[in-house]
């Protein structure tokens, strides 16, 4: 199976109330406001930043 090379990835939550380490991770993949949306390279590092946001986001392999 072929992995897509890029992510499309959506804060559909928000994230107040959140740890700071999960705040921290969102910032760091970019995502600043609820609805914003980026695209990331599908590494082992951004899957794993993924992982811990599983719960907020939305993504898309393109």
């Amino acid at each position: 199976m072929i992995m897509a090379n890029e992510l499309k990835i959506t804060l559909k939550k928000s994230v107040i109330g959140s740890t700071k380490s999960v705040r921290a991770t969102a910032t760091g993949l970019g995502l600043t406001r609820t609805n914003k949306t980026v695209v990331r390279k599908n590494t082992p590092e951004m899957r794993g930043m993924i992982k811990k946001l599983q719960h907020l986001i939305d993504v898309e392999e393109i």
